[in-house]
């Protein structure tokens, strides 16, 4: 009989023998060493340093142009994902061999033709581990699951990657349950913050947060139903996207509670610029996902509006300081702050967004991620013979000593959520009373979590994340600097605490705790308003950048 612990070192060991073939050298870190994000970068030549600081857009120009053949491309990015991997732990499954041919194949193509495949030609992408590609196990962070979930075909986000020229190369760590805001399993262990190993790169796409933090990958696929694609996009100091549910494809998937819609997660992108989350936006609608699809909405990718047509000249923003339930610390407000001023000295409308119910959010939300009691968690980490990670047990706890709803309780949830986001609509259109142009605002700018990326197995407040899950407003994440702890620093103190999550949270703060960690904001917008979302970040870091003091 196969121990779990045969599993994961096999897992592990078959893991390193498709990565050896392509590492250049060992990589040591003195103990001391915290900041992990320039081991990747140190034996790349000078060319393949220039490839992995491009964004997704810029690459494949530079393909379709020939300055760099497809090859070229795959090879740096790959050079950084070994190392990648060798100082954070972010991968979980490897297909290199096939990557390198793949781009063979695009490169010979476009020498013959002198056409690209497609838009991405040549773009190497990174996937999230629970998302489908034909012929890979999806053990998706359980033990139990590990060879015998080997996909049968490709998630449709795959397949429309795949015919846009994209080349798949590496899968990425996700946490146990998936459901989770760290990443850690049994499988393939915990996944370290290249900023500062003793953080977590956030959860459960933080193996793809980890990976692009280094230069690994220049864009990746992740999932979200409770801030899985923010998170590590703010922890990692990314770019994010959480569009509304039905608006990009998300068949394709395995993970628990396959089925269940009283809440339902999205497909994203992880990248490194802004107009790389409309690139990939634009791929997967461009695509007609809804003829594939059939939960999805037939609504085509609005390019003009993405690029700002149709926009005020003059935003009205909200800004959300404090949820209600865990005031954020220091550098998050102090970035709120420097956005409030640089909008409002550039004549925009910046108003304070009141929060409302958001612990009342959050209890529901709980409700409405474990109706049957976690008990599918419980017994598919019990099948693999595992124990519960701290973050599985933390979020399981919030089941604990009742019974699964009974269908009059689902129904009766599902009419909460209901009231629950038409108190918050009209909530969002009596701001209409608090703007000088008397209209409702356009966004929402808020923090993405209380904390920088926290220590590992602390992550204990999601409200700033989930709240616009249960509402379904889409969200982005955007950076906007990297705290540094100097012993001349002052902050302002904490506000007196409110409950026992606030408490521990405010407790965390000490400076020293999260140097280096980067700073990033989320900015929320209209239910299935991505474009204008998109745009909208585009005003907001162009403001910044212009009107910063």
């Amino acid at each position: 009989m196969v121990i779990i612990h045969d599993v994961a070192a096999q897992k592990r060991k078959e893991r390193e023998a498709k990565l050896s073939t392509y590492r250049k050298g060992c990589i040591h870190v003195p103990s001391g060493v915290v900041d992990l994000s320039q081991y990747p970068l140190r034996k790349l030549t000078e060319t393949e340093r220039i490839i992995v600081h491009c964004d997704a857009t810029a690459i494949v120009d530079l393909i379709r142009k020939r300055v760099y053949t497809a090859q070229d491309v795959l090879r740096a990015f790959v050079k950084v994902a070994v190392a990648a991997q060798d100082v954070t732990n972010c991968l979980s499954e490897v297909l290199l061999d096939e990557a390198f041919l793949q781009a063979s194949k695009l490169d010979r193509y476009l020498e013959k033709t002198g056409k690209v495949i497609g838009p991405l030609h040549g773009l190497p992408v990174s996937i999230k581990d629970h998302i489908k590609i034909k012929g890979l196990d999806t053990s998706s962070g359980y033990l139990g699951w590990a060879y015998k979930t080997v996909a049968d075909s490709d998630a449709l986000v795959v397949e429309i990657l795949r015919n846009a020229g994209a080349i798949l190369y590496v899968k990425t760590q996700t946490p146990q349950t998936l459901l989770s805001l760290e990443t850690d399993n049994n499988v393939f262990g915990k996944t370290f913050n290249p900023f500062n190993r003793n953080l977590t790169p956030g959860g459960s796409s933080g193996g793809e947060g980890a990976l692009i933090a280094c230069h690994g990958s220049p864009m990746g696929v992740g999932t979200d139903i409770g801030g899985s694609i923010r998170i590590p996009a703010a922890h990692c100091g990314l770019y994010g996207l959480k569009g509304s549910v039905a608006r990009l494809p998300h068949s394709g998937l395995l993970g628990s509670h396959d089925g269940m819609d009283a809440i339902v997660g999205c497909v994203g992108p992880l990248a490194r610029s802004a107009r790389d989350l409309e690139l990939f936006c634009r791929i997967m609608l461009d695509a007609e996902p809804w003829l594939n699809e059939p939960p999805l909405l037939e609504m085509p990718w609005k390019r003009d509006v993405a690029n700002g047509e149709g926009l005020p000249d003059k935003l009205a923003i909200a800004i959300l300081f404090d949820d209600g339930v865990v005031a954020p610390h220091p550098p998050i407000t102090q970035a709120l702050n420097k956005y409030k001023h640089a909008l409002a000295r550039a004549g925009h409308d910046v108003i304070e967004w009141q929060a409302v119910d958001h612990q009342h959010g959050w209890d529901l939300i709980a409700k409405l991620y474990l109706l049957d009691g976690g008990a599918e968690y419980h017994e598919t980490i019990r099948a693999g013979g595992e124990s519960e990670v701290p973050q599985t047990e933390w979020i399981l706890k919030h089941a604990q000593g009742r019974d699964p709803y009974t269908p009059a309780d689902i129904f009766k949830l599902n009419l909460e959520r209901e009231a629950f986001r038409s108190k918050a609509l009209a909530h969002w259109n009596s701001t209409q009373q608090r703007t000088v142009s008397r209209r409702p605002v356009d966004a929402i700018l808020c923090p993405v979590a209380p904390t920088l990326a926290p220590p590992h197995n602390t992550t204990s407040w999601w409200g700033y994340t989930s709240h616009w899950n249960l509402l379904d407003l889409p969200g982005v994440v955007f950076p906007v600097g990297r705290f540094t702890a100097t012993s001349s620093a002052t902050y302002p103190p904490l506000p007196h605490s409110r409950n026992d999550v606030e408490n521990f949270i405010h407790n965390q703060w000490n400076p020293a705790t999260y140097d280096n960690a980067p700073i990033c904001l989320q900015l929320v917008g209209r239910r299935h308003n991505e474009e204008k979302l998109l745009a909208m970040l585009n005003v907001l870091e162009k403001v910044f950048k212009e009107n910063t003091l």
